[in-house]
């Protein structure tokens, strides 16, 4: 039977300071970097910024893809892109319980590693190719698992 897959999008927001936007949902408590379904018509670019300002009301710059995720339980691949802040106070929203800013070894500890891993990719990254994982909604599957925080990140 073919199934069809969702496609969403989530904001690695990095301040100057290394520190990444969280988000903990309403729906789960769990705490995680914004994002979303894209909507019908809307662009990868776009659609992070929308999630990321809906969810935390921080305006970002899209800055590059840092990685593909497959939720293979879920059906749902996930693009993360790495964002920096330009406007807004960060805040709970209508699908936030709380918001936060990060530092990596504190979103290793705070999120499932299924979603640390977007974190940890977009740190570090580097510019090289995106990286591209499979995850069961909880934990990541095959392969190695997110790479260590950058150092001076703690």
């Amino acid at each position: 039977m073919d199934r069809i897959h969702s496609v969403a999008v989530v904001g690695v927001v990095v301040r100057d300071d290394g520190r990444v936007l969280a988000a903990r949902r309403r729906d789960n408590g769990r705490w995680e970097p914004p994002g979303g379904v894209l909507e019908s018509g809307e662009t990868f670019e776009a659609g992070v910024a929308r999630e990321v300002l809906e969810e935390t009301g921080v305006t970002v710059a899209v800055e590059r893809l840092t990685g593909v995720y497959k939720n293979v339980v879920r059906d749902v691949v996930v693009l993360a892109y790495r964002c920096r802040p330009v406007a807004g106070d960060a805040g709970p929203r209508e699908e936030t319980s709380a918001v936060a800013w990060l530092t990596a070894d504190e979103a290793r500890a705070a999120m499932p590693q299924a979603f640390a891993a977007r974190v940890l990719d977009a740190l570090a990254g580097g510019g090289g190719p995106p990286a591209s994982r499979a995850h069961d909604g909880s934990r990541v599957i095959g392969g190695a698992g997110p790479p260590d925080p950058p150092s001076g990140e703690a």
